[in-house]
């Protein structure tokens, strides 16, 4: 286990980590205690939308916060840029590792290469990726999620609760990740009532056109499909489902969230009302126990995976009209039954 060091001083990491940093992308948050190497503990790199997306990054935020309090040591956790390349993340990775940043988090599949060059150069280190599983090295814990088994119980909520059977699907960007939520989300829905008919949209074809950052691009995207009569929309698009939340709760339509629980996200307050569920993955807990693996000396490495029956994927319960609703529970847990025995195969495609 790691020293833990209670000596404080004003402000003197806080300042070296931001100049270190400079170059590669702003330090969001950073303890304000001076300490050794060795006592610096996680760092996170976000994904695309930075913190504040109500979603994927705020989720990996929130195990930093939980480690940081439980640990006290000092922490670290730094925006992208735009227009990055990998050398630039890679950069970024190298500087946390080479300041004493244990582990060290990327949050996103686009940081593959970064991790994977920065894991080369600090063998000593403990690396981390959320959402990809291709990076094999022994410092490395490549954490990944069964999103199309939380997508399919997505999709019988959806087959539930439309009365116009048609519902919608917005993904934030054309790839195989995102492809997972499709899957699964269409796959719940037929199994449910096949007569529901499914409308499916990506907003870009690449991230770097925005398709996880652009509530703008989410929001026509849920207007057109409601003009196209679907009175449900799950949106996987990072930032950009905000739009998607926005546009179904002006329509007096139901939004299903994702990755963390978008009931409960101080930004969407005014449209909760209108968010069914979300579809959610336990990026923080992944966070925290490759951080507390770290913290005990046994390091995770390999591939990490949380699915419905270690509870790490999930649908949220915060809306009571949700939570309240006996019949469409009733489906929805016998799904869950099903899928974690075997029963039903969720397609991840």
């Amino acid at each position: 286990m790691r020293r833990i060091s209670r000596i404080t001083a004003a402000g003197a990491a806080t300042a070296s980590l931001a100049l270190a940093l400079s170059a590669c992308g702003s330090t969001s948050t950073s303890s304000s205690s001076s300490e050794s190497k060795d006592d610096k503990g996680l760092a996170i790199a976000y994904d695309v939308g930075g913190r504040g997306d109500q979603s994927f990054n705020d989720a990996a935020y929130a195990g930093l916060e939980q480690v940081k309090k439980e640990f006290g040591y000092q922490t670290a956790d730094v925006e992208p840029t735009d227009g990055e390349t990998d050398a630039d993340k890679e950069q970024r990775l190298v500087s946390l590792a080479r300041q004493g940043y244990n582990p060290v988090v990327g949050v996103g599949y686009a940081y593959a290469s970064a991790v994977k060059g920065a894991a080369e150069k600090y063998p000593d280190t403990t690396f981390g990726i959320v959402d990809d599983a291709t990076i094999e090295a022994d410092n490395v814990a490549d954490l990944v999620f069964s999103e199309e088994q939380a997508s399919y119980l997505a999709g019988v909520a959806a087959a539930e609760s439309t009365k116009t059977n048609v519902v919608g699907f917005v993904g934030g960007v054309d790839i195989p990740l995102i492809h997972k939520f499709r899957a699964g989300f269409e796959q719940g829905v037929k199994d449910t009532d096949p007569k529901v008919k499914v409308i499916p949209q990506f907003l870009t074809q690449t991230a770097e056109e925005g398709g996880f950052s652009s509530p703008d691009k989410g929001k026509s995207a849920a207007e057109g499909q409601i003009e196209k009569k679907a009175d449900v929309i799950y949106a996987a698009a990072g930032l950009s489902g905000q739009g998607v939340i926005e546009a179904a709760a002006a329509n007096k339509v139901w939004a299903i969230g994702v990755d963390s629980d978008q009931y409960q996200q101080e930004a969407l307050a005014p449209y909760k009302d209108w968010i069914l569920t979300s579809a959610m993955k336990d990026v923080a807990k992944a966070v925290y126990n490759l951080a507390k693996s770290v913290e005990e000396g046994k390091p995770a490495t390999g591939i990490v995976k949380g699915d419905l029956k270690t509870g790490e994927v999930s649908l949220s319960n915060s809306n009571p009209k949700f939570a309240d609703d006996a019949e469409l529970q009733e489906a929805i847990e016998k799904a869950k039954e099903k899928i974690v025995s075997g029963e039903i195969k969720v397609k991840s495609s």
